[in-house]
């Protein structure tokens, strides 16, 4: 994809990504390092949890949805990074197996009052599993750079 500059960027404008398949060796290691709870770290404690087996720290799912995002290039040369995140909800389990792509959507954009080359892009972004389920939804404010000249 051609890289969008804020003034680029409408309201109600869509982005959907590639996928990827998270497999069991993946979730483990992640939780290993990251967000070792039980029932992403044991298959045996997993199938004790509530889940009825293991699943991803959905920290992972965060990453790996903002990675595939950023793969498409769509912020590749205004990106500028980002104040925060908000609205972050998982809405369901990720299990190893599962492909997730992202659809993110332009809430909104503003530019800077105080610094004319830059602005502020709203995103939400909703991850979604092989079977069409979101799994997991935020937004992030994208700092970007403004088209000059």
């Amino acid at each position: 994809m051609d890289t969008r500059y804020l003034d680029d960027l409408q309201p109600g404008e869509r982005f959907c990504t590639g996928g990827v398949t998270l497999t069991e060796a993946e979730i483990i290691d992640f939780a290993w390092r990251y967000d070792p709870q039980p029932f992403h770290l044991d298959t045996g404690a997993a199938e004790q949890s509530p889940y009825g087996g293991l699943i991803a720290s959905g920290f992972q799912s965060l990453a790996l949805c903002f990675r595939l995002f950023i793969q498409t290039g769509v912020l590749a040369q205004s990106s500028l990074g980002s104040p925060g995140i908000d609205e972050l909800r998982w809405l369901a389990p990720v299990r190893p197996g599962d492909t997730l792509h992202c659809e993110v959507e332009v809430l909104e954009t503003r530019p800077s009052s105080s610094k004319p080359d830059r602005g502020i892009a709203r995103l939400r972004y909703a991850a979604l599993n092989q079977r069409g389920e979101t799994v997991m939804t935020f937004v992030i404010a994208h700092l970007l750079r403004r088209r000059m000249g």
